[in-house]
């Protein structure tokens, strides 16, 4: 079978699924086949057809982030990342959808609309990788960039059923252009399986000056590291984050449930409650502070028909004091020293992606979880932060579903720069719960 052959494949199979998902909402078929037909047989990736989150530039295809004020543009230029991805065998077939300028975890916007959930169409699928994840689940693609923040791989991951990890800064690619020294938002590979995200991760990975925080990509390749024999495994669990954050008691049981099958042998679960005070306003912080210094010099224009949300975000971060940035600075040394301590015993911490499942697609975000008042839309992602304060890589599993059916991930966060023992033992989990991700077609109800 020829890469043209899967572009094909691809194209059809978008076809049969948009109706119903709403995740590749930019597709080009005729770039997708000139790059087919271009592809080198022996490069990494041998042709697989990919998507792109829409937050990505695309050299010649409409790349809107989500907000009207460009819903017409088509950059002349590929973001680097991509540029890597295509010269390694990748494909782009079009881009996912993503909320506006990513902010939110429910995939919708004023250009493309919302991303529906392939496991209950009635339902988000996550966001703001949403359309990536929603499209590899229902089988568009064989491959998917997402960026994650505050759970923007991971929460998709979880509510798809498919495997997304945001990596260590500088491990695949860079951040935000405009905040290439930031170390908050990141790019990552999601795929159906453990091996494949480790296969696209290999595809990302790599030094390149034009990223200051990128590194060396390993001397084993990932895929190498995660299908080798893990050994012992020590897994530490951590049922709220030591009162982080509250989760439902079906989310909760899944999460259990899921340990329980997994433990014996070589593998070991404890139960731990790292003290990690002040990580969610610490979040807060950096994250507010990032959103003002990436968009202040956004155009009026575009700026003006920002959603809510989104401006809220951005003048919160006008609004900080140095006090507060000081503050939230001590604060993810402090956590990262912890998490350092803790996983200098354990392989893995593992933990609840989000405390509820998906909600029904037309709520912008929870308004309690497990009888606890959300304040905002950002206050059920709690989870989140730990891994993105600390630069640590974290990964969503899927490891079961919901009394419903719909899937369920596990949130394993690993070392420094700890990716290769990360997916090890990632894909020993999978192995033992037998949770296969083939694709699905969407379930309309």
């Amino acid at each position: 079978m020829t890469s043209s052959d899967l572009v094909e494949a691809s194209l059809t199979r978008i076809e049969q699924t948009s109706g119903a998902i709403n995740a590749m909402v930019t597709i080009c078929p005729e770039r997708a086949m000139t790059s087919a037909r271009e592809a080198d047989a022996q490069s990494l990736l041998a042709g697989l057809p990919i998507g792109i989150k829409d937050l990505t530039p695309v050299a010649g295809v409409r790349s809107t982030f989500g907000t009207p004020g460009l819903s017409e543009h088509i950059p002349t230029a590929s973001d680097p990342l991509v540029l890597r991805l295509e010269a390694r065998g990748a494909v782009v077939m079009g881009k996912t959808n993503t909320p506006e300028m990513g902010a939110g975890a429910n995939t919708f916007n004023p250009i493309f609309g919302a991303t529906r959930n392939p496991w209950d169409t009635r339902l988000n699928a996550g966001g703001s990788s949403g359309g990536a994840a929603a499209g590899l689940a229902a089988g568009e693609v064989w491959l998917s960039q997402g960026s994650d923040l505050g759970g923007s791989l991971r929460t998709p991951a979880s509510f798809c059923g498919i495997v997304g990890l945001r990596p260590s800064p500088g491990v695949a690619g860079g951040g935000h252009p405009v905040l290439n020294m930031g170390t908050m938002p990141v790019d990552g590979p999601m795929a159906r399986d453990v091996a494949d995200c480790a296969l696209f991760l290999d595809a990302m990975a790599g030094f390149d000056p034009i990223w200051p925080v990128s590194t060396p990509a390993p001397a084993d390749s990932y895929l190498a590291q995660t299908l080798r024999d893990p050994g012992r495994v020590r897994i530490a669990y951590s049922p709220d984050l030591n009162g982080l954050a509250p989760v439902t008691g079906e989310m909760a049981q899944v999460l259990e449930a899921a340990l329980a099958r997994v433990q014996g042998g070589a593998v070991s679960v404890d139960e731990v409650q790292p003290k990690l005070p002040d990580i969610e306003a610490a979040f807060r912080v950096h994250r507010a502070m990032d959103m003002w210094t990436m968009y202040r010099h956004t155009p009026e224009r575009i700026r003006s028909q920002y959603k809510p949300t989104l401006r809220q975000n951005i003048e919160e971060g006008r609004e900080l004091t140095v006090d507060q940035i000081g503050d939230a600075q001590i604060a993810r040394g402090r956590a990262y020293d912890v998490m350092r301590a803790l996983l200098s015993d354990f392989d893995v911490l593992a933990c609840p992606v989000t405390g509820i499942a998906p909600l029904p697609v037309e709520v912008e975000y929870p308004t309690e979880v497990a009888g606890e008042p959300c304040k905002d839309y950002l206050d059920w992602l709690r989870f989140a932060f730990l891994a993105t304060l600390c630069g640590l890589p974290a990964l969503s599993l899927p490891v079961g579903f919901t009394p419903a059916g719909l899937p369920v991930g596990m949130q394993l966060i690993g070392r420094p720069r700890g990716e290769g023992r990360l997916l090890q033992v990632a894909r020993v989990l999978e192995e033992r719960l037998g949770v296969g991700a083939r694709p699905i077609d969407p379930v309309i109800r």
